[in-house]
């Protein structure tokens, strides 16, 4: 059914919002109507009233933020697997900015990881076809394709005096986002990487601590967040509140104050006590940085890596009774100090380079055993497990360990 001009301008204007709102606001919509018209009746191509009313919408959206968008119902069902774990693609969080495809970050062993897609790389092609202006839902359909089907990826990645151009291959796959996998680098040393903030990850963070403590308490720990895209803003809390027993977890604040929250931590749900390095890297976004921030400002932890991603803002899923739905930024969120990192955030307590172990590092560092007359060990050596992971391979890592290896942190102890 046509919408003319006079009923699509009657709806617009008896909204309870429209009724409140000054003689420019009438104007506005009489211009938005006018605007409707001319395109209907004119432009060169015929295009439904239903899809007119789609463009405006999410021309209107997308001229607020990155974030903000009109989900599809195909949309809204993604949005609930990647929640929930597992989902088909290639395997990246993504925003578009200024009409470019940007990842956040590719997931844990997804076809995009393996192929070395990094945090922050621009997505310039796809199959050869240049991509530029479009919204988030453009830029998932364009990816979108049959299991096991190749699509071709042009990147443009910024380093740190030049950019370069790449041409990457991916087969897409079904991709299962384990969201918390964990390992124990040393005798005393425990490893935990969250992938991204599911409807579990707190029970599986119980379950992977619980684990590495069966033999033998911990007496540090280390949590890593790098290329952590972020996820559910509640599971962001809950594991917060793993490692901190009092005070603020993080804060938002909405346009209005009675939807402004502020999360605190409690003494029952505390379960580690013990030294704690968070790692870090561009990659890190969203609930990452909620709880790298609340661990920094409590002085609960200190982090290695480099600067996070820098999105410090809240979206909500509004259902609309045509089954589609708006991802809207509702509130910005602070933490524990008050500090906001949107666009700007989270810098680490010590900034360590991504890359393989500096050769320097290894071969002229001076440590005890290469002391004339040094004591021996006199007791059970300890020697680090690199069966799952090549620590050589992992810089951040390695000096992670070295931090919570040392005697005095260590001995900070329960």
């Amino acid at each position: 059914m046509r919408i003319g001009p006079l009923m699509l301008a009657l709806c617009l204007v008896t909204t309870p919002a429209a009724a409140d709102e000054s003689g420019r606001t009438l104007d506005a919509f009489r211009t938005f109507v006018e605007v409707y018209e001319r395109i209907r009746q004119q432009y060169v191509e015929v295009h439904s009233d239903e899809d007119l009313m789609q463009y405006a919408i999410e021309g209107m959206l997308g001229k607020l933020d990155p974030h903000s968008g009109y989900l599809a119902p195909a949309d809204v069902s993604d949005l609930r697997q990647s929640t929930s774990g597992e989902f088909g693609g290639i395997g990246i969080e993504m925003d578009v900015v200024n009409g470019l495809i940007e990842v956040i970050a590719p997931i844990d062993d997804s076809p995009a990881a393996l192929a070395g897609i990094e945090a922050r790389d621009l997505i310039t092609h796809i199959d050869g076809e240049v991509i530029r202006d479009v919204s988030l839902r453009e830029a998932i359909e364009a990816l979108r394709g049959p299991i096991g089907s190749t699509v071709t990826l042009g990147i443009l990645r910024a380093t740190d005096d030049r950019s370069e151009r790449l041409e990457v291959s991916l087969e897409r796959a079904i991709i299962r986002v384990t969201s918390v996998r964990s390992q124990r680098y040393t005798n005393d040393v425990g490893y935990v990487r969250i992938s991204q903030f599911q409807r579990g990850t707190h029970a599986d963070l119980i379950k992977a601590i619980t684990a590495l403590e069966t033999d033998a308490p911990l007496k540090g720990l280390i949590l890593d967040l790098r290329n952590n895209p972020g996820g559910i803003l509640d599971a962001a809390i809950e594991v917060s509140d793993v490692f901190l027993d009092a005070g603020t977890i993080v804060s938002t604040e909405s346009r209005d104050p009675m939807e402004s929250q502020n999360y605190t931590a409690r003494p029952d749900t505390t379960l580690v006590r013990i030294p704690l390095v968070v790692l870090i890297n561009g990659g890190s976004a969203s609930a990452s940085e909620i709880v790298a921030g609340a661990l920094q400002d409590h002085d609960r932890a200190v982090l290695i890596g480099s600067p996070t991603f820098g999105k410090g803002s809240v979206q909500t899923i509004l259902p609309l009774a045509n089954q589609y739905a708006l991802k809207l930024t509702t509130a910005r969120y602070f933490t524990p100090n008050g500090r906001s990192i949107q666009a700007q955030g989270i810098l680490p307590t010590i900034a360590i380079k991504a890359g393989p172990v500096s050769s320097d590092l290894e071969t002229e560092r001076v440590r005890e055993a290469d002391l004339p007359k040094h004591l021996e060990n006199g007791g059970p050596s300890e020697r680090l497990d690199t069966s799952a992971e090549d620590l050589r391979e992992d810089n951040q890592l390695w000096q992670a360990l070295q931090l919570l290896a040392s005697a005095r942190l260590l001995n900070q102890g329960r």
